[in-house]
């Protein structure tokens, strides 16, 4: 098949080329987009040495799949152009995701959501982790309430947190950063439209009941930002409709596509985010009841924030089409 990756240097962006050649994806021919500030760059896919090309209107060819990690201005920019040109394109950037014309998909959660579409969103990378976790027991039991805090790996700000990061633990501190990360704990920026909110608490909830057909699911987020490099963990709170226990949990987890389950605390068994380096599945942990609240139950979820929540699963989408 005839790929293309838009913004192909960045963090994520090399995570996919990795990716497709780890999941031995059917590539006949491999595009490396960037800006115009990447050019020269050459990156190694199947034993051959692949150049960067600046994306412009001039060099937008047919593709059978276009993933892109750009950003969002790009993705509303240049998706459109690669999908008139009959490809399908897979968007990471946040530009889709809540158009009523555009499926957000997770393809363990809802797969079925991709028929008949030639851009398809790929959610934020804490709501993928959620939703794989919380759709089983939504199958099983049903939702009545989710409250998740989050505790999510700098990498989710891209090469250029890892960079900030780094510097800031050599000694090197930038005046102009607003807040330090090394040694500390920030939030995302406010949303625009809800300033008490963070833009990754509201994407959490809204990407979360678009994915999982549930628009009046009560949940509510917390998100944090830590200095560590990769994975991002979530304590989960959920409220069951049906009546369920800790031991029926446990089994649907343990069963579910996509999740390990690893809940043996006595014996300091369970997930950290150091574990989810070079994984893609959603780990989870932790699990026990809330006595406060019937059918309340917590546990704790974690996986590979540049893998699982982007690039492996923007590839997971385009292998489930070829299914």
């Amino acid at each position: 098949m005839k790929i293309a990756i838009v913004g192909a240097t960045g963090l994520v962006g090399r995570t996919m080329q990795q990716v497709l050649q780890e999941h031995n994806f059917p590539v006949t021919d491999l595009t490396l987009y960037a800006s115009s500030r990447s050019i020269g760059k050459h990156f190694d896919f199947n034993s051959k040495s692949i150049p960067v090309i600046e994306l412009n209107d001039k060099n937008i060819d047919k593709f059978d799949f276009v993933f892109f990690s750009a950003g969002a201005s790009i993705s509303r920019e240049y998706a459109p152009k690669f999908a008139n040109k009959n490809a399908i394109v897979i968007d990471n950037s946040s530009a889709w995701r809540m158009d009523d014309q555009i499926p957000l998909v997770v393809p363990e959660v809802n797969p079925n959501d991709l028929q008949n579409h030639n851009i398809i969103a790929n959610p934020n990378c804490s709501t993928i982790q959620l939703v794989v976790a919380l759709k089983p027991l939504e199958d099983a039991f049903g939702l009545n309430k989710v409250i998740v805090s989050t505790y999510q790996s700098i990498s989710g700000a891209g090469q250029k947190g890892l960079n900030q990061l780094h510097n800031e633990q050599n000694g090197n501190f930038d005046p102009n950063d607003k807040h330090q990360i090394h040694s500390n704990a920030i939030f995302h920026p406010a949303s625009p439209n809800q300033p008490d909110w963070t833009i990754e608490e509201v994407k959490i909830i809204n990407e979360s009941r678009k994915i999982l057909h549930l628009p009046n699911l009560a949940i509510t987020a917390t998100c944090v930002r830590l200095p560590i490099e990769i994975g991002h963990g979530e304590a989960v709170f959920v409220e069951t409709r049906n009546n369920a226990n800790v031991n029926e949990i446990r089994d649907i987890f343990s069963k579910s596509k996509g999740i390990v389950l690893m809940d043996d605390l006595k014996n300091d068994q369970y997930p950290t985010p150091k574990m989810t380096e070079g994984r893609d599945e959603v780990f989870i942990g932790r699990i026990r009841t809330d006595a406060s609240i019937p059918n309340g139950f917590w546990f704790w979820v974690v996986a590979n924030n540049v893998r699982k929540g982007a690039a492996t699963n923007a590839i997971q989408i385009a292998e489930a089409l070829i299914k």
